[in-house]
């Protein structure tokens, strides 16, 4: 027979086992640009809860490749359409409460604004050159993504 003992540590170390469990996801995203006479322009969008400009992204979806999720996600979020030329501009992995998402962005050129969009009562929309946007997201890989994107659609 076990002792009283023997079963809380047992279901203690379960339970520490549980909460340390660690998943992961993966997401895409798109860093949209267009070209102005004065340069290169980057559309960023606001976050949901703490409203920090960052670009349009989210989950993969089982049946859309990482760009197609990532044009969708474009679309719902900021409003936009773009070119189906595909350049894949990096990745990076974002900690999580509850694992790790690995984020791959790409390149899109905007073709088309919308005015009406799924989530445009949610978020606010601006185009920034690529110094300000470069200084206003955050995220260290993103900016620097942001920061090389002249070099990286002309290559």
């Amino acid at each position: 027979m076990h002792k009283k003992a023997d079963i809380q540590k047992v279901y203690r170390n379960f339970l520490e086992y549980k909460l340390n469990l660690e998943f992961n996801f993966n997401q895409s995203g798109v860093i949209p640009y267009r070209k102005t006479k004065d340069g290169l322009e980057v559309l960023l969008i606001t976050s949901l809860k703490k409203k920090k400009w960052v670009i349009p992204k989210g989950f993969i979806e089982f049946n859309l490749t990482p760009f197609e999720s990532a044009k969708k996600e474009a679309y719902e979020e900021a409003g936009i359409l773009g070119t189906n030329e595909t350049i894949e501009l990096g990745y990076f992995g974002n900690q999580k409460s509850i694992g790790i998402c690995h984020v791959k962005v790409f390149a899109m050129e905007v073709t088309e604004m919308l005015e009406e969009y799924p989530e445009k009562i949610r978020r606010s929309r601006k185009w920034f050159n690529l110094m300000e946007a470069s200084s206003v997201v955050e995220v260290k890989e993103i900016s620097d993504m942001i920061s090389n994107l002249a070099s990286r659609i002309q290559a």
